[in-house]
């Protein structure tokens, strides 16, 4: 039962952050902080590759991890920086630019959550 509600509080998260960066590009009538979604995407996916090529995440490091752990970390800080450059080529507004670093802030943080109640392997799927 508590997978399930964390689940339910991960969506409603995720809802949250994406509502931050439609309203940075909605209000201020500028798009192109939505180039940002494309980070969203891009994030978990070392992660995920990682998690299969290696035995597990908890146990040593391994190179596989260690590599995952650069790219996303790359990825995530990219997301941060686009719309800080954005704002500072005036192509966008700083707020919208604060809005989107708080919708970036909101759906990596949900992000990181799932790998931390979905990332053990023992998880029983007959539970849902």
């Amino acid at each position: 039962m508590e997978l399930i509600v964390a689940l339910i509080a991960m969506a409603f998260a995720a809802a949250v952050g994406v509502t931050f960066l439609v309203l940075g590009c909605a209000l201020y009538d500028n798009w192109w902080p939505m180039f940002v979604l494309i980070f969203y995407f891009l994030s978990p996916l070392p992660t995920v590759i990682s998690k299969r090529m290696s035995d597990s995440l908890d146990t040593a490091s391994s190179a596989c991890v260690e590599l995952a752990i650069f790219i996303t970390t790359g990825i995530v800080i990219s997301a941060i920086g686009l719309p800080v450059v954005l704002a500072h080529v005036n192509t966008i507004d700083w707020g919208a630019c604060a809005l989107v670093l708080a919708g970036n802030l909101v759906v990596f943080l949900t992000i990181l959550g799932y790998f931390f109640v979905f990332g053990n392997e023992d998880l029983d799927y007959s539970s849902w």
